[in-house]
């Protein structure tokens, strides 16, 4: 089934804040195998000119993709059936141990391609007082619409 076309311009509510913590850093860099130290250790860090651990630059991924946008039954996308396609980020600053963002997601494309959905997210990553610390765009495939 074909994507609602009618979600092509909608902007979703921010997200619940998130705190990026020290651990949720680490755990994320461990997985992704990065053992640079400015993720890990905050004399680094600090050594690099950050005031503490930063996160690595996909980081965002954890809190900028889905949410609200994804989850809408009215969009008619089968979750199960997801694959995400490409995501790139423009920062303002790196991520930080910290932090309080919340996330507001606009979908901005919706295409068929072949068989499949393709819909683009640009979603603005910001602290709760409303600094914009990064930009994600996200190209997701939903499989044999």
């Amino acid at each position: 089934m074909a994507l609602n076309r009618d979600f092509i311009g909608r902007t979703f509510p921010p997200s619940e804040p998130y705190e990026v913590s020290r651990v949720k850093i680490r755990e994320f860099a461990t997985a992704i195998g990065d053992a640079n130290p400015i993720y890990r250790d905050s004399e680094a860090a600090k050594a690099a000119g950050h005031p503490d651990v930063i996160a690595p630059p996909t980081f965002p991924i954890v809190v900028s993709l889905g949410g609200p946008a994804l989850l809408d039954p009215a969009l008619g996308l089968n979750y199960a059936m997801v694959v995400h396609g490409e995501e790139r980020f423009e920062y303002q600053r790196p991520l930080r141990a910290g932090d309080v963002i919340v996330c507001s997601t606009t979908i901005t494309d919706i295409k068929s391609a072949g068989n499949n959905e393709m819909m683009k997210i640009e979603t603005e990553v910001k602290t709760v007082e409303g600094e914009l610390v990064c930009t994600a765009y996200n190209t997701i495939v939903e499989r044999g619409a």
